[in-house]
């Protein structure tokens, strides 16, 4: 039973829970006007604390498609916590007024602090490098709608694999599903944490490799998840200017893959997709983006615990 509960990290989630959400996520892309009203008198509440474009509007879309109402800031500049009003203290006044919250926050663990404080459900929408949730059930529900499976596939993920959230989370939930092959791509400097490496792939007997270069190992995959490298992410500049554009997808490098494999991207890209790519029906980042809709409504659903 989801009603009530917060989403802090993907494995908040088992996996029969995991497939609720998406089967619902299903049957609403089937019939979104039968939803229309599920939500009528509930209120979101989105404490972005950083920039969104994407998972703010997403979750705004989702609550408002459901009949419900939003209310919320986007940036912390804009709330009291340019104040030095506490994240316990913002969600506890938060709770007056909404039913449900989605909280981005650059600090690691933040929408967890939030958690500990209220009884009403709690969504986190990225804290820090640490973990991103939905974008997961984003990632998730794509790839099973485009594949017709979460198993079985090689998916590699290329770029910023040190501070990427999207790519931690995504680790961490398909490494329980059968016979998923990593193949890690990027930068010795922005490699995968070592508590990912070791807890989630090693313990589990996961099969991965680790490798530098995209063209070495494209005709492998079934899905490519590419990320940016996120200049937000560094403290030292030179570093950020010495490896932005290291890693490139344009079509040139697109011969050597798998005519059915799939291009999926959390969004937003800077140049790590050239523009040429948007073309190829094998670039699918701005369905995802669509799909990431669809899971938030089933989600909020759950957690509110309504039906249609």
């Amino acid at each position: 039973m989801l009603k009530g509960r917060s989403l802090i990290e993907p494995m908040d989630l088992t996996l029969e829970e995991l497939d609720e959400i998406l089967d619902l996520a299903d049957q609403i892309i089937a019939g979104p006007s039968e939803f229309a009203d599920v939500c009528k008198g509930k209120v979101l509440g989105t404490l972005f604390y950083e920039p969104s474009t994407r998972t703010r509007l997403s979750f705004e879309a989702a609550m408002l498609r459901l009949g419900g109402s939003v209310m919320g800031f986007s940036s912390g500049e804009s709330s009291s916590a340019a104040k030095g009003e506490s994240v316990a203290d913002t969600i506890k006044t938060v709770a007056c007024y909404a039913d449900i919250a989605a909280m981005r926050h650059p600090k690691e663990g933040a929408p967890k602090v939030a958690a500990m404080n209220t009884d009403m459900p709690v969504i986190n929408a990225g804290d820090g490098g640490h973990q991103h949730p939905t974008q997961t059930l984003t990632d998730l529900l794509t790839i099973r709608s485009l594949k017709g499976k979460l198993n079985n596939f090689t998916i590699g993920i290329c770029g910023d694999l040190k501070f990427g959230r999207t790519v931690h989370s995504l680790i961490k939930a398909l490494s329980r599903y059968e016979n998923i092959k990593f193949v890690l791509i990027s930068p010795e400097e922005l490699r995968i944490p070592e508590y990912i490496r070791e807890e989630i792939l090693v313990r589990n007997g996961i099969e991965f490799k680790e490798v530098e270069r995209l063209e070495n190992v494209m005709e492998e995959l079934d899905v490519l998840y590419m990320t940016r490298v996120q200049k937000e992410r560094f403290f030292n500049e030179a570093d950020y200017i010495r490896l932005k554009d290291s890693y490139i997808v344009n079509n040139e490098k697109l011969e050597k893959a798998k005519k059915d494999m799939i291009i999926l991207h959390p969004l937003p890209r800077v140049n790590e997709i050239s523009v040429e790519v948007d073309s190829d029906p094998r670039a699918c980042y701005f369905k995802q983006a669509k799909y990431g809709m669809f899971v938030r409504m089933a989600l909020i659903m759950k957690l509110l615990g309504v039906e249609k």
